[in-house]
């Protein structure tokens, strides 16, 4: 277990304590450790790159570990209120899309590798930033107009990378389930 993987295992770990933090009010210290591992997430890509210790189990720890953290934290802000449903909505349906699709290419027997695209990076960042954002807001009581305009604009700029990315991985899953039964594909390109 190298420490790029180390740091990614830290992020899943660190996923119940999140959610119970948020579902008992104590917004402060889940905005505390939830920024602590959305820094964790562009550490152990750094370290990986720099160290050259990318791994085979490390290319599918550090995205689950991003979706799991991200997803927790989704249902639990809109399960208490603080964050809007058809927003949480949004985000769970793009990544159990991705999952479904990915088990659905395995179960075809048409292996993908994991490689997440640039538009997709973006939501991830935008997702984190924006679960800060909210927990800031609530976590340290910040409710100045600017403030919450802030969090309002970067609402709809999560929803707008989340759209794009899962049109994204819906064209590459229609090009892998071409290629799984054989039909004509065209190269990938990346945006």
């Amino acid at each position: 277990m190298n420490v790029p993987n180390l740091i990614s295992l830290l992020r899943l770990a660190a996923v119940p304590l999140v959610v119970w933090l948020i579902a008992n009010d104590r917004l402060n210290a889940a905005m505390w450790l939830f920024a602590a591992a959305g820094i964790s997430d562009a550490i152990d890509g750094y370290l990986a790159r720099i160290w050259r210790q990318r791994t085979r189990i490390g290319a599918y720890l550090d995205p689950l570990a991003d979706k799991m953290l991200l997803v927790c934290v989704f249902v639990t802000l809109g399960q208490v209120g603080k964050l809007d449903s058809w927003l949480v909505i949004l985000v769970v349906s793009r990544d159990v899309m991705i999952v479904g699709g990915i088990i659905l290419l395995f179960l075809l027997e048409h292996r993908i590798e994991v490689q997440p695209s640039f538009i997709s990076k973006a939501n991830t960042a935008a997702q984190i930033a924006f679960a800060a954002l909210v927990l800031a807001r609530y976590g340290l009581d910040l409710s100045s107009a600017a403030w919450l305009a802030v969090v309002e604009w970067s609402k709809y700029a999560v929803a707008a990378t989340t759209l794009l990315s899962g049109a994204h991985y819906v064209v590459i899953g229609i090009r892998h389930l071409a290629a799984a039964n054989g039909g004509p594909t065209k190269p990938e390109r990346r945006p």
